[in-house]
């Protein structure tokens, strides 16, 4: 009678074993189904389906944020006008450098010995002066050029001649169409360009613009970039005629890589 007693209880305890699994299986189950739910939910939204089309679209492939194409940091900052003390200095003295030297007929020359001249003249009195009023001397600091920056600024215009000479010998090896013609246009209109204006104007109209088009792009970035998608699938279809009518005529020889003996 014990026996049985024990059979029916271990019998009993199985079962609500076997009932409580099920229970845990079908809520894990559905607490599974209800997270697979979510996420579609999270993927279909406008926002992730907007992200996903704003990282596909960006001008130029670009998927960084545009602070992060600047490479960060306080070039960043100035180019973005995230510091508008320092932005606003550096364009006020390219502003008067350029009113100087292309409005006034200023020479740098002349213009460093004139800045000089005026620095010592008023040190010199200051120093002397201070016998009369009773007051301490200017403290003159002394000047020196760091030699990192100067290496880091060297290496980085190494790099970038380097590249352009790269460019222009792909260009020049005839084996990309699309880029020989891309680089004769651009140098074309930079010789357009400089046949309306000298170096130093040149010079200030791109200072100017790399203080002034990437805020404005950062601030009309969604509106840029639909526009210049636009343009990019207009500009591959005339080039596609342009290649079809013109480029595909013009005889070209089998180009053979040379083995190397």
């Amino acid at each position: 009678m014990v026996e049985h007693a024990e059979d029916s209880g271990s019998a009993a305890e199985s079962l609500m074993d076997k009932i409580t699994e099920k229970l845990h299986g079908h809520d894990s189950s559905s607490s599974d189904s209800d997270n697979e739910k979510e996420k579609e939910k999270e993927k279909s939204s406008p926002s992730a389906i907007k992200s996903v089309a704003n990282r596909v679209n960006r001008l130029f492939g670009r998927e960084k944020p545009v602070h992060q194409v600047f490479g960060g940091g306080k070039p960043a900052d100035m180019f973005l006008w995230r510091n508008k003390k320092n932005t606003g200095t550096a364009l006020g003295g390219a502003t008067l450098i350029w009113i100087l030297f292309e409005l006034l007929d200023y020479h740098l020359l002349t213009l460093i010995c004139h800045g000089l001249i005026l620095s010592l003249a008023i040190l010199f009195v200051w120093s002397n002066a201070t016998t009369f009023i009773h007051k301490s001397p200017p403290r003159i600091p002394e000047v020196s050029i760091p030699e990192e920056p100067v290496i880091e600024f060297a290496a980085a215009v190494r790099f970038e001649i380097n590249r352009a000479f790269a460019v222009l010998r792909d260009a020049a090896t005839g084996r990309d169409l699309k880029k020989f013609l891309a680089v004769i246009a651009g140098l074309w209109v930079l010789s357009v360009v400089g046949a309306w204006c000298n170096f130093l104007t040149l010079f200030y109209i791109a200072f100017v613009l790399l203080h002034t088009v990437p805020a404005v792009y950062e601030k009309y970035e969604d509106q840029v970039d639909a526009f210049a998608e636009k343009a990019m699938i207009e500009i591959k279809k005339q080039y596609a005629v342009f290649d079809a009518k013109v480029l595909s005529k013009i005889p070209r020889g089998p180009l053979k890589d040379k083995k190397r003996v």
